[in-house]
């Protein structure tokens, strides 16, 4: 039986009367979104129809997921809080941390040791407060969790900006910040802004070398990364209904890159046969009973324009494979302009690398069809051009594909078989290169290729692509080769094409695992006890954030005025720094050590007003926290895209800095600055953002009166004694500005522990 099975036949039990409830509210029909985000509602059925873009609304979440970076701070927090058991079913997945160099199991065997403390953290906590634990190599997050945590019609959150793949299986799951998860954990309710809906509405079939991986590459291209900000996309039509489960979840995964708040598809025949095939026929035969609710109504379907608030639509027997990047994962290229591209732009045309795999493109459809690619390779005599890799996605995936003899495969063309684990895509990746620095080209299945993301090298220019295109490329060593079209000369000197890729979306013998990697948590966790070492360099308990002090902010110190994208790598990135993230201190060093310094276009290279000296961002950061001054930090545009890491906002706060003044932010990363009690504002006229000189001291006017839609004040004190004054806008409700007077979200929730509220 399945995993929180009874959890699940009570949110069936419900669903009905909750969404016919909605529907007599809101006065229409529903889209499928709305059914499940208003059978979700905190306070039960719904009383009032809540504006799109608007409305702040509180839900209840069926479920939590943690990935073992994130999971760290997350629960540390959690401890903070006073609780003796989550309160809706949890798990934390060990996938993070496992660095890809040699292969599966040297990579594993270095991680058990290097990541040992950490492990026994996490697993203790786990223990304690009964969340469920898959261990180092039981796979990647958000595979794990399409496998066995999933249900149609469901609700989850979960720590990293791609739980969103989960919507490949009709469920609506939000990336978050750790603090969020703590909320729900808690049994607090969790804050959401009623999104906006775009729906993508999907005709034809894929045919030949189109996947679905081209679907979302295509959608990220017209949307850009900003695009879906605010926004959950809803995928319907014949096209929706012919893709397999897992290639849903590809779509659904890589919508975190065009900033959309989730992504998802209706309850179909291919979830059927996915919950079948994984061994949770017993959730399908509850979501059968309820079918015409995991699904929008009729009218939506008919006249979908009336009911979205966006509308695209994709012909997929027109569509082509596409290729983005290289730098932004919205830069779409159909493959036949793609080799006119790469000439044109002059990136290296040589491949260095093709990876495949991820959480994105690691189902055993993805392995099979690029494994169709791999073996022509070897029977054509082929020699491949560049190095390759596989990541699977779980150990179920995993275990089966090499029962089938699929992993052979890789390996006969050289390929390296890695952990079950993030490894590369999120620069867990010793790279093998004589040149660290060089420009270079590499391509992959991933979903995110922001420069230094993979390798660390901001000359890499990674490229995304479905896995069987990356194959078909690595095998020609060369990015001006279209496989649709060109022909490759084999060791004989003959000219030979490759077949177009063939795959198998579910095995035809069913899915075998030997031992999947979950540990269940003790039924009375009152005995397990959580030891954390006072002289840990990686992991930290943690200290309150303090409350604000009451008055208007005065005197802050610029620290940096970013230029351009600053992403969450940016501000803090992963890669060797992922061993700090349990760490506050120690992790602090890494922050805003990627973002372009606005005034000498230099990175960790900041004016220190106190000495009028030049230093490293963190370094400039403390010396002012220890004279007790204040920080500000001014950004650009889409501030804070990317991952859902809540580092990114505990780190300024951990370090001094009161406000993050931008253009406009990720709408992730704007929620974590104020769960942990910091002012994230944006400039009522960009141009602003122009008047702020390297040596100014900034204040913040109108905190007394601190109200929600009401602007506050910012004066920028010039070093030449003149005075500049504009408006400033934030996004705060009245919750919100608690959390900021409180001193954080976790504060509050200490404050009413205590006083039983």
């Amino acid at each position: 039986m399945a995993f929180d099975f009874e959890m699940i036949k009570a949110v069936y039990a419900r669903f009905e009367e909750r969404i016919e409830t909605a529907k007599k509210v809101v006065g229409r029909p529903l889209t499928l979104t709305e059914k499940i985000l208003y059978s979700h509602l905190f306070d039960g059925k719904a009383s009032q129809s809540y504006e799109r873009g608007k409305s702040y609304v509180d839900f209840a979440p069926d479920r939590v997921a943690m990935q073992d970076a994130t999971a760290q701070m997350a629960l540390l927090q959690f401890m903070s809080a006073g609780k003796k058991k989550v309160a809706v079913p949890s798990t934390v997945h060990c996938d993070h941390l496992i660095q890809a160099e040699i292969g599966a199991q040297k990579d594993l065997e270095t991680a058990n040791k290097v990541n040992k403390e950490v492990y026994d953290f996490l697993a203790s906590v786990s223990n304690k407060y009964g969340i469920g634990f898959w261990k180092p190599g039981a796979g990647i997050i958000h595979q794990v969790v399409i496998e066995n945590y999933a249900f149609p019609g469901g609700m989850m959150i979960g720590t990293d900006s791609h739980t969103p793949n989960a919507g490949g299986l009709g469920m609506i799951a939000i990336g978050v910040g750790g603090a969020d998860a703590v909320d729900v954990m808690a049994g607090m309710p969790w804050e959401l802004k009623f999104p906006k809906l775009i729906g993508v509405k999907l005709t034809g079939k894929l045919n030949g070398w189109t996947s679905a991986k081209d679907v979302i590459l295509k959608v990220a291209g017209i949307l850009t990364v900003s695009g879906g900000t605010g926004a959950i996309l809803e995928y319907f039509g014949e096209g929706a209904e012919s893709l397999s489960c897992t290639g849903k979840g590809t779509i659904c995964n890589m919508g975190a890159e065009i900033g959309a708040t989730t992504s998802l598809f209706a309850y179909d025949q291919k979830m059927k046969a996915y919950l079948e095939a994984t061994g949770r026929k017993d959730i399908a035969s509850e979501a059968d009973k309820v079918a015409k609710y995991l699904r929008a109504d009729d009218e939506v379907y008919q006249n979908p324009s009336k009911f979205f608030d966006q509308l695209i639509e994709i012909n997929l027997s027109e569509l082509e494979p596409h290729v983005n990047g290289p730098f932004t994962p919205d830069l779409a290229w159909p493959l036949s302009k793609f080799s006119e591209a790469v000439k044109e732009k002059g990136w290296p045309a040589k491949l260095e690398v093709g990876l495949i795999g991820s959480c994105t493109n690691s189902s055993y459809e993805d392995i099979t069809r690029a494994a169709s690619i791999a073996k022509q390779a070897v029977t054509k005599k082929l020699k491949v051009k560049s190095e390759y890799t596989v990541t699977p996605g779980s150990e179920l995936v995993r275990y089966t594909t090499e029962r089938d003899g699929l992993l052979k495969v890789f390996e006969d063309i050289g390929g390296v078989v890695l952990a079950n684990a993030c490894g590369p895509c999120i620069g867990q990746w010793a790279r093998h290169t004589n040149d660290p620095n060089k420009k270079n080209s590499i391509i992959t299945s991933f979903n995110r290729n922001f420069a230094k993301r993979n390798d660390g090298n901001p000359n890499t220019h990674a490229f995304v692509a479905s896995p069987e295109v990356v194959t078909a490329l690595a095998i020609a060593g060369d990015l001006t080769f279209n496989p649709l079209k060109d022909k490759l000369k084999n060791e004989n000197g003959e000219e030979v094409m490759l077949d177009e890729p063939q795959g198998i979306e579910l095995p035809i013998k069913g899915f075998a695992v030997e031992d999947a990697g979950y540990i269940a948590p003790a039924t009375d966790g009152d005995k397990v006890q959580v030891i954390v070492d006072p002289k840990s360099d990686r992991l930290q308990l943690l200290d309150p954030f303090p409350a604000w002090e009451g008055t208007d902010l005065k005197g802050l110190k610029l620290l940096i005025k970013a230029k351009g994208k600053c992403t969450t790598d940016h501000i803090s990135m992963a890669g060797p720094w992922l061993k700090y993230r349990g760490h506050l201190d120690n992790i602090s060093n890494n922050m805003l050590i990627g973002a372009v310094n606005f005034y000498n276009e230099a990175t960790n290279k900041v004016k220190n007003q106190l000495t009028g000296q030049f230093g490293e961002v963190p370094a400039t950061a403390r010396a002012y926290k220890a004279k007790g001054i204040g920080s500000i930090v001014i950004g650009d545009n889409n501030y804070g895209e990317g991952s859902s890491r809540e580092h990114a906002a505990m780190e300024p706060r951990f370090l001094g800095v009161r406000a993050i003044l931008v253009k406009s932010f990720a709408r992730i990363h704007e929620t974590n600055l104020k769960k942990q009690g910091m002012l994230g504002l944006t400039f009522a006229n960009p141009s602003d953002y122009d008047k702020v000189r390297e040596d100014d001291n900034i204040d913040i006017l109108g905190l007394k009166s601190f109200t929600p839609g009401v602007p506050l004040t910012i004066v920028l004190n010039h070093s030449d004694g003149s005075k500049e004054e504009f408006k400033v806008n934030h996004t705060y409700n009245e919750s919100q500005i608690e959390w900021f007077k409180a001193g954080s979200a976790l504060n509050l929730i200490g404050l009413k522990e205590k006083s039983g509220k």
